[in-house]
């Protein structure tokens, strides 16, 4: 189906709330996945296991909620009207929502939650053959850079803003590229391959070059994405290489913040993971003296009977 050629009003931030949508089947999908997890959480303090608040907050409000806050909100009905707020969405669903569902750690959930053979299909997704090339990082790494690229510059952009199915397959394959780069370099979820934590900041450290090229080239094209769209809506408040550029500054300066963010949240998590080994390491240290004490003493008591 072509997207329909209408004329919005002026893009403001009163239209975020005021043009949003619950009839799109992504709205249908958030609302499964949030009862979902609830439901796991549920399932935990009934038996009396906990369940740390962070995480439910995180799966649900950043990551279900920033996925709805750029495709339920107004946004959408500006996503193929400026480049600009497509680009936001593009950063909210490829970058900032995976993270926070990482931080969500559902897979671990969900293997607490499920027992008998849900659980064992569920470990054999997860350490089958498939997930551990799509989760690999070099691969998952791959397709996260390649993916802005083969989208922005081939005709493939232009056929998005044309057809709705591919356009919303577009917004599912942000997600998933998102959360195929992001959960293994967070390591919550038991996924197979995961890589040490200075590998993994170097990973996300060298993604950092490839949204400044990307942004820059994009605020510096003389050629519009989309071909003849933008210009074909002969919008009176908006310039399409104004908002072009504008574009390529969000994808820029938000994806540098965004990259930085991880390396800085990756660090945390490598410094706490050395201070749990190093305190791992002193309760054996601690036991084995102890039996070497033990061991010295039950010696003694048999030298003293052995004189006696």
């Amino acid at each position: 189906m072509v997207l329909a050629e209408t004329t919005p009003p002026p893009f403001t931030v009163a239209s975020i709330f005021t043009e949003i949508r619950l009839d799109s089947w992504l709205t249908v999908l958030l609302v499964v996945a949030a009862g979902l997890y609830l439901y796991g959480v549920h399932r935990l303090r009934l038996r009396g296991d906990r369940w740390p608040v962070s995480r439910t907050v995180f799966f649900l409000v950043p990551g279900l909620g920033g996925i709805a806050s750029v495709t339920v909100s107004g946004l959408h009905a500006y996503d193929t009207t400026l480049l600009s707020v497509h680009m936001v969405q593009h950063m909210v669903l490829s970058m900032v929502a995976p993270i926070f569902l990482a931080l969500g750690a559902p897979m671990t959930l969900a293997l607490r939650t499920l027992h008998g053979a849900p659980r064992r299909r569920l470990l054999a997704v997860v350490h089958s053959r498939v997930a551990k090339v799509f989760t690999f990082p070099l691969v998952a790494f791959g397709l996260f850079v390649a993916t802005p690229f083969a989208l922005y510059f081939t005709g493939l952009y232009e056929q998005t803003l044309r057809h709705e199915w591919l356009h919303e397959l577009t917004h599912a394959h942000f997600i998933a590229v998102g959360c195929l780069f992001f959960w293994p370099l967070l390591g919550l979820d038991p996924l197979p391959g995961r890589w040490p934590y200075p590998a993994r900041a170097l990973l996300m450290l060298l993604s950092v070059p490839f949204h400044t090229v990307l942004g820059l080239t994009i605020m510096q094209s003389k050629t519009l994405l989309g071909g003849d769209w933008y210009p074909a809506l002969q919008l009176a408040w908006s310039n399409p290489f104004d908002d072009q550029r504008v574009a390529g500054g969000i994808l820029w300066a938000g994806g540098e913040f965004v990259s930085v963010t991880m390396i800085a949240v990756l660090v945390v998590q490598w410094i706490k993971a050395s201070e749990r080994e190093a305190r791992r390491i002193d309760r054996e240290l601690d036991r084995q003296e102890a039996r070497e004490r033990a061991q010295d003493q039950n010696d003694a008591t048999v030298r003293s009977a052995a004189r006696d």
